[in-house]
């Protein structure tokens, strides 16, 4: 009933949604990819080979480098118990759809964690419920047949309602759809223990967003980083 009465209100309310769209694309503050290794060989102990790939979020937009970022804090905070083999390959603008198109054109190499960040572009260019799901299921089908991936880490996308750069009802719109495809992807993956979407759990407060209102910042990533360290250590531990 409720999804009903939001579907109807997001097409009473379209006009004011497409004009809102149009203003915050015009007034936010474009942010460049953090420069910095994208790969590289780090820490000691056990073997981990990481394949982060993704967005804008994945590839450290809102942070000054890459060292701040999403990859440079994951794999310090990781050096401390593997030898680290990472690469990061994420660019701005990406969708599932772009992700999926990567990694069937890549050479294949084994993985043992793939941590992927996409899904706010996904929310933004309105790509449906059902696309989103079967193109996931391909990611996932290239990752563990191409990759030899025994560990697949989907981060949710974020919580869209919340993100300051966003007026309403513009807000709410992107939170709703952003909450719907997050749902259907976890009902979806449930009981399948080599896949887990990850949930960060971002606190709401102004420190851990960019200057942009829309990308996190270094405190974010590194929350971000931790909450990925304890699972990928959670995982490989009982795989070992």
């Amino acid at each position: 009933m409720m999804r009903g009465y939001g579907n109807a209100f997001a097409i009473f309310m379209m006009p004011v949604l497409l004009a809102q769209a149009i203003h915050v694309r015009r007034v936010t503050p474009r942010l460049p990819e953090p420069s910095g290794d994208r790969s590289g060989i780090f820490g000691s102990g056990r073997d981990l080979r990481l394949l982060i790939i993704g967005d804008s979020a994945a590839s450290g937009v809102g942070a000054g480098c890459q060292r701040q970022a999403l990859s440079g804090q994951l794999v310090y905070f990781l050096g401390g118990n593997f030898r680290v083999t990472w690469k990061l390959d994420a660019q701005t603008g990406r969708t599932i759809k772009d992700v999926v198109a990567l990694l069937e054109a890549a050479t294949p190499k084994k993985v043992d964690v793939l941590v992927a960040s996409v899904g706010v572009n996904d929310v933004t260019r309105g790509t449906p419920v059902k696309n989103w799901i079967s193109r996931h299921e391909k990611l996932i089908d290239i990752a563990t047949s191409q990759l030899d991936c025994r560990h697949i880490l989907l981060s949710s996308i974020p919580p869209m309602h919340l993100f300051p750069a966003l007026p309403q009802p513009l807000r709410w719109y992107l939170g709703e759809r952003a909450r719907r495809l997050n749902f259907a992807l976890e009902q979806h993956l449930a009981g399948r223990p080599a896949c887990r979407v990850v949930s960060p759990g971002f606190p709401p407060e102004p420190a851990f967003m960019a200057a942009d209102g829309f990308h996190p910042g270094p405190a974010a990533y590194s929350h971000w980083a931790r909450h990925l360290e304890g699972i990928i250590r959670e995982v490989t531990a009982t795989s070992a």
